[in-house]
């Protein structure tokens, strides 16, 4: 079983989701995970994590650091 590590993570779902989207077009299995506590609604009490397995983790931070710019 591959395990999983963290290349992208976010307070807000749509930046994750669009990571992810990225990640699947250039052929990578990413999986988000949410680390928001759900008995609280207010943002900023967890992240939204974007994971791929070890063998992806260089290609996918490359992909990230490459075309992903929120700012």
């Amino acid at each position: 079983m591959s395990k999983w590590h963290k290349v992208f993570s976010s307070y807000e779902s749509y930046k994750a989701e669009i990571v992810k989207d990225l990640l699947e077009e250039n052929g990578a299995n990413p999986v988000i995970i949410n680390k928001q506590d759900s008995s609280i609604s207010s943002i900023g009490q967890g992240q939204y994590e974007v994971h791929v397995i070890a063998d992806e983790v260089i290609r996918s931070l490359k992909i990230i650091e490459n075309e992903v710019n929120f700012g």
